[in-house]
């Protein structure tokens, strides 16, 4: 029973993680193709498999107390072969999401260095800062802007 529920366990959050994949790929697509428009959809679905996720992260580490290889080991051969090989599997799902997410961010945070490089040439007297139509500075960001001004 122990086997099969810790199985369980495991096969839902490899689910989980290729659902958070899948996510981070149209979250990457939407960023590269500039479509903004379902974009904070799909930060609301990652918070919900996030959750999830955690609540799954919790049960597991009920169940395996001593560690996961504590606990597989006192499994017979075939059960231990079986979870280990998913456990593995989601491991390296787990960090192939990492490195894409860290892509991303390496991606995004280039873009911005981009646009308040841009801004500190095209707007020199403005000492690198960006103001609202109040006068209130605001931090270089990625949302849209227009200018009234002709170069």
């Amino acid at each position: 029973m122990v086997f099969e529920k810790s199985k369980g366990i495991l096969l839902k959050e490899c689910e989980l993680v290729q659902r958070i994949a899948g996510l981070q790929d149209q979250i990457q697509d939407a960023v590269l193709n500039r479509e903004w428009a379902d974009f904070e959809g799909y930060f609301s679905a990652l918070a919900e498999v996030k959750e999830e996720f955690t609540a799954l992260e919790r049960e597991r580490e009920q169940l395996f107390t001593g560690g996961f290889y504590a606990f597989a080991a006192g499994l017979p051969a075939a059960q231990r072969s079986e979870l280990t090989e998913i456990y593995r599997s989601l491991k390296l799902e787990a960090l192939k999401v990492q490195v894409s997410g860290e892509a991303l961010m390496g991606y995004i945070a280039g873009a911005r260095a981009t646009i308040a490089g841009f801004f500190e040439i095209a707007f020199p007297d403005r000492g690198g800062k960006i103001y609202t139509p109040h006068g209130v500075p605001v931090s270089h960001d990625m949302r849209s802007m227009v200018l009234n001004q002709t170069f």
